[in-house]
């Protein structure tokens, strides 16, 4: 059934470390034909963003400009989205919140990063970094590349073999094979993102968030996603039973049920 003008909502949709707003197509298509509006952002360097190149970011505001700059776009002043992240895309989503904490009504977490109101952002991916396994990154690489400031910066770019059996799993092998094609090198800022304050309670902490656990997460696992939960606390927490570290590939209409859902509840 699709939605009357007075009831669309506005997704806004940002993509995990490696990924682009390709990631999203599926999910976006799906809120599309519901009626609602959807902005699916490339982060910078990232999808089909050529604008910047890798070494040309240095921080993670860098890295999240794009995303930035929709949120400061939206219009009219009073409006508000609903601010859906992925994987790492919890982090840039966190800055977006903390700025323009007026224009989001609820930020939606798909078994992505969570900071808290306490620690340095580089917290939470300190504590991932700590709880996987020596070799689960399998042949992902790890590459030092020149930032801007001429200090070596260390990339990541996810390997076949990690993107079948630890990303992927329960996808589709045509979703597989483009994951695959699509994925570019990205930092994780580690370093920046440590020296980056806690984000204050008043921005960041005020907007509401709900959690999609994703069950059988390979790349981050159901634990730490609860871990993540607990560190913070959130307004709700949603399971998606039986998937993968990315639902909106292998389980795209479960999704987005939840996704209209949550903005339903939360005006």
């Amino acid at each position: 059934m699709v939605v009357t003008a007075d009831h669309q909502k506005h997704f806004v949709l940002v993509h995990g470390v490696g990924h682009g707003a390709w990631s999203w197509f599926k999910i976006k298509q799906l809120l599309e034909e519901a009626g609602h509006r959807v902005t699916a952002v490339d982060l910078a360097a990232s999808g089909t963003n050529t604008n910047t190149r890798l070494e040309d970011l240095h921080t993670v505001h860098d890295y999240s400009k794009p995303l930035l700059k929709i949120m400061s776009s939206i219009i009219p002043a009073d409006e508000k989205v609903v601010l859906v992240g992925h994987s790492y895309g919890g982090i840039n989503m966190a800055l977006a919140m903390d700025e323009y904490p007026e224009k989001v009504s609820v930020a939606v977490y798909v078994s992505a990063l969570m900071p808290d109101a306490i620690h340095a952002p580089s917290y939470v991916l300190d504590e991932y970094l700590k709880w996987i396994p020596e070799g689960h990154m399998i042949d992902t690489q790890f590459l030092p590349y020149a930032g801007i400031s001429e200090d070596q910066e260390t990339s990541v770019l996810f390997g076949h073999k990690y993107i079948s059996t630890k990303l992927y799993h329960k996808c589709s092998n045509e979703d597989i094979a483009l994951a695959k094609m699509l994925v570019r090198p990205m930092s994780l800022f580690t370093e920046n993102l440590s020296e980056i304050k806690p984000f204050p309670r008043e921005g960041y902490g005020s907007v509401k968030r709900v959690y999609i656990t994703c069950n059988e997460d390979k790349a981050v696992p159901l634990e730490f996603q609860q871990w993540l939960i607990e560190n913070i606390g959130v307004a709700e927490v949603i399971e998606m039973k039986n998937a993968d570290h990315n639902p909106m590939f292998s389980q795209p209409h479960e999704l987005c049920r939840y996704l209209l859902e949550i903005a339903e509840r939360y005006i």
